[in-house]
């Protein structure tokens, strides 16, 4: 007797924000969701380091459609940086480059410091960074023997507040939150703050508490996903949670789905378009006196 093959539900379409463990790369993560839910479409909406915990966001299903227009522009980590010591990775997993005693640091100018890496700044990445340089990871590259220069580049830390100062002989600890734009790496914040104070510095631990407007009160950590898989958020809380909305009535509703135009929202940047049952349809943008789709959510037929 032939053995009877169970097909497995079908997975909605949505996003699954984890709350991710240290070691793991983001695409460990991806592997490991792809396995729990039974589904190969799963992407994510921009990497975390590996020694990095915290918010990661995935989209499963036709969810992955939105991981390159998802408003990710800003970002809010809790770090801790240790001042008398620099590494090769700017953080605690590379080797040391050199150490000198941080003892003599004082509170204001630490808080000096801090107060030149805030606002609008230019940061040069971490030579180990996943900026890509002529089409190549700086961070393969550097496995490579490479030297790596990276331009600096236009960044803004919104907030970079010290919530505790730590002093172990001769290693200062800080504990700080800062809330950056897209492209920020926290760990040259902790080199170019312990350069800048003379005595080096690199990134002890970090968590990411949100991304955009995911946060950690919607992640679960994979051993929560393991336990009771599904969705973070369906498809159209996600477009509705992270993009301004379009409410159209079945007339328009019926001329987009048949690939027609439809009046302009008037809204600045791209939104979410909703049909009058709520479901979400495409994400668009103005253009001119008419919507203009730029990514179909609508399932076919």
């Amino acid at each position: 007797m032939s053995a009877v093959s169970v097909k497995r539900p079908a997975v909605p379409p949505g996003l699954v924000v984890v709350d991710k463990a240290p070691g793991m790369t983001s695409h460990d993560v991806v592997a490991k969701v792809r396995r729990i839910l039974g589904t190969r479409k799963v992407g994510h909406a921009g990497t975390l380091d590996p020694m990095a915990t915290g918010v990661l966001v995935l989209g499963i299903e036709r969810a992955t459609k939105l991981l390159g227009h998802l408003a990710m522009d800003t970002k809010v980590y809790l770090g801790t940086i240790r001042l008398g010591a620099a590494t090769t990775t700017d953080d605690a997993e590379g080797e040391t480059l050199s150490e000198m005693d941080a003892s003599g640091v004082t509170d204001d100018a630490v808080h000096a410091g801090i107060g030149k890496l805030t606002g609008d700044i230019m940061q040069v990445p971490s030579s180990v960074s996943a900026v890509k340089i002529d089409g190549k990871r700086a961070y393969a590259r550097v496995r490579e023997g490479e030297q790596v220069e990276i331009p600096a580049r236009p960044i803004t830390v919104n907030r970079f507040d010290v919530l505790s100062i730590r002093r172990a002989g001769a290693v200062v600890e800080i504990d700080a939150m800062v809330d950056c734009s897209s492209g920020t790496y926290v760990r040259a914040l902790a080199r170019d703050l312990g350069a800048d104070l003379g005595v080096g510095g690199h990134l002890g631990a970090l968590r990411r508490t949100r991304v955009g407007p995911f946060d950690l009160r919607v992640a679960r950590t994979l051993e929560q996903l393991e336990e009771n898989p599904g969705l973070s958020l369906d498809l159209d809380e996600s477009v509705a949670t992270a993009f301004k909305r379009y409410d159209v009535d079945e007339r328009q509703t019926a001329a987009l789905r048949y690939g027609q135009r439809i009046p302009a929202a008037g809204v600045q940047g791209t939104y979410g378009v909703f049909d009058p049952d709520g479901h979400v349809l495409a994400l668009a943008t103005d253009e001119g006196a008419v919507a203009r789709p730029i990514v179909v959510l609508a399932p076919a037929g």
